[in-house]
Formats: structure tokens, C-alpha cells, sequence
């Protein structure tokens, strides 16, 4: 562990506040879910918590499927980084740290479908190289919460759009209801 030197209280309610240097270089937003931990010698670890990680091998599996039938790059993503990526640019996208605009574009709670020079069109992964020429994003709900994001990219604009929409949409609400269950 790295020592920062910062220093905090408890308060009489049991909390402590998460410095806000910290948070910024973590990327942990207000409301985000931390798993605590003890350590043998008394330490108290605090971890960003990502629902999705705990399917990773499923999420893989998944994407394997969506990929093959749609026949484009599929990535899911939990709400920091992309957990399963399948198709061709696989291993630009895996494990990356998603982009700002993602990140808000999914707490927005609505699909993204754009092409390259549209305003609507992001960057899904805060090192992108490679520029796809259409997107499709959903966001996956999971108990009221947003939770990660299914994205198909495309090298070609327009084709088959309804379908892999259709595609997203319906994996996004499965991956969703199956950290109901």
C-alpha cells in the first residue's frame, strides 16, 4: 500500500471522508460502491466494488456470442473499465479504463447510436486509438442502478443497425437481470 499522509477522524456516526485528491485519482464518484476489507495486521482496505466483475468469465462468454452473431467488436463494461471484449480490435479494448463521456453517457441511462462525426458519437476507453465508424451503446440496470454498459462498434455505417440494436438492447437487460437474480 502507498502511504498519502492525509490523516482523518472518524465522526460519531462511524465515518470517515474519503479525501477528495483521492477520489479524483481513483475515479471513485459519489455514490459509487466500496467493498471493505481487513487486513491480518489490523488494516482496514477499502476496494472499488464492480458488480459485473464477479460474472467476468460469463461476461467473456457473452461477448463471444454477441461478436460472433453480429458479426462486429463487442465489449461489455462495468462502470471503470472494459471487463470482456470479443472481435476484431479485441485487445486495443480490454481492460481499459472507459472514458468520461462513457461514464456519464451511461449514468444518462440511454442508448447511444451514432456514427463517426455525429455529436452524439464518444470515445468508449480513455486511450482509444482506433476510430469505429458507428456505435451502439446500452446501458445495463441492474436494481434501479446502472452498473456497465454493452457496446457494439463497427467498422461499416448503417448495416444491419436495427438488429444489433435490438442485439444491445436485449443483452444489456439480460447481463442486468442477472445480477438481480
Amino acid at each position: 500500500m502507498k502511504a498519502t499522509g492525509i490523516v482523518r477522524r472518524i465522526d460519531d456516526l462511524g465515518r470517515v471522508v474519503i479525501p477528495k485528491e483521492i477520489r479524483r485519482t481513483l475515479c471513485i464518484r459519489e455514490g459509487a460502491p466500496l467493498e471493505i476489507f481487513t487486513g491480518r495486521e489490523g488494516e482496514i482496505v477499502l476496494k472499488k466494488y464492480s458488480p459485473l466483475g464477479e460474472i467476468h468469465s460469463f461476461a467473456e462468454q457473452y461477448a463471444e456470442s454477441l461478436s460472433q452473431t453480429a458479426g462486429l467488436l463487442v465489449c461489455i463494461t462495468d462502470m471503470e473499465k472494459i471487463i470482456a471484449a470479443s472481435g476484431a480490435g479485441k485487445k486495443e479494448m480490454l481492460e481499459k479504463e472507459i472514458s468520461e463521456e462513457l461514464m456519464d453517457a451511461a449514468e444518462g441511462r440511454k442508448p447511444i447510436i451514432a456514427e463517426i462525426g455525429q455529436k452524439e458519437y464518444i470515445a468508449i476507453s480513455k486511450a482509444e486509438q482506433t476510430s469505429y465508424q458507428e456505435e451502439i451503446i446500452y446501458p445495463i440496470l441492474s436494481g434501479g442502478d446502472v452498473i456497465g454498459s454493452v457496446i457494439f462498434l463497427s467498422r461499416e455505417k448503417g448495416k444491419e443497425r436495427e438488429v444489433r440494436q435490438k442485439l444491445a438492447a436485449c443483452a444489456a437487460m439480460f447481463l442486468g437481470s442477472q445480477m438481480e437474480a
